[in-house]
């Protein structure tokens, strides 16, 4: 069996029988692994809570038969506490774990994505990060994994995308007015929200105001649906806790 050692931040961790429990993790070298968390609930030294979603440690891992690893042990580099504080900030927490969590594959390293989730989590430790960085986070994750939506120019024909465009998931991105026949199911958006995009999308970090973060958390929130066949379920926990 190889030992090894990775830096890792805890995506998620479900309970496994009566004492132990499943861990996924987003490791900085190995990308999405699933560790093997024997007595992990009982045990208060081996791990003494440090597996809560978003903990960033340092993970022993060993590897066993099939795709699942065991953890041998950790050492936590930083918890994050202060960010579980709020349900705010826990909201955004849990949905950009869960976001990371499903685009990546497993045993695929995305060094980029690990730096850009641990400086969003950074971030809201330190009760920097509002609404618009959520939706940066989101366009970095998309490009980072591949996804990245298109706000111009035109998905399909390449041209200006104008006044009166649509955004269609299926073409991956914002359709021009002439192109909108070919794309029946192309939802309108305004010309305001494609270039507010393209802009977080681009680096730009500007704060935008209420109706146009509603409007972008929806387009966002339905291109990624379209293209991992589910909803995100901590979406559903930021609507009930009344944040973006």
């Amino acid at each position: 069996m190889e030992r090894f050692t990775d830096e890792a931040l805890v995506l998620s961790c479900v309970d496994y029988g009566e004492a132990d429990r499943l861990v996924t993790l987003f490791t900085r070298a190995h990308g999405r692994l699933t560790a093997f968390a024997a007595g992990a609930r009982k045990s208060k030294r081996r791990f003494a809570g440090a597996l809560e979603a978003g903990t960033w440690l340092k993970a022993q891992l060993v590897e066993r038969r099939g795709d699942t690893l065991r953890l041998d042990g950790v050492d936590v580099l930083r918890s994050y506490h202060h960010l579980r504080e709020e349900l705010p900030r826990i909201a955004r927490a849990l949905y950009s774990l869960e976001l990371c969590r499903e685009l990546l594959r497993d045993h695929e390293p995305h060094e980029a994505l690990f730096d850009a989730l641990r400086g969003y989590l950074e971030l809201l430790e330190e009760r920097q990060a509002g609404p618009t960085s959520l939706l940066k986070f989101e366009l970095d994750a998309l490009q980072h994994t591949g996804f990245r939506p298109r706000f111009a120019p035109c998905a399909l024909c390449g041209g200006p995308t104008g006044a009166r465009p649509l955004f269609d998931p299926e073409h991956g991105g914002v359709v021009c007015e002439g192109c909108a026949p070919r794309v029946p199911r192309g939802v309108p958006v305004s010309a305001s929200l494609v270039d507010a995009l393209a802009r977080l999308q681009a680096g730009e970090r500007t704060p935008l105001p209420a109706e146009l973060r509603a409007r972008a958390r929806q387009l966002l929130n339905t291109f990624i649906a379209h293209h991992l066949g589910r909803r995100l379920k901590s979406v559903d926990f930021m609507e009930q806790v009344g944040t973006d």
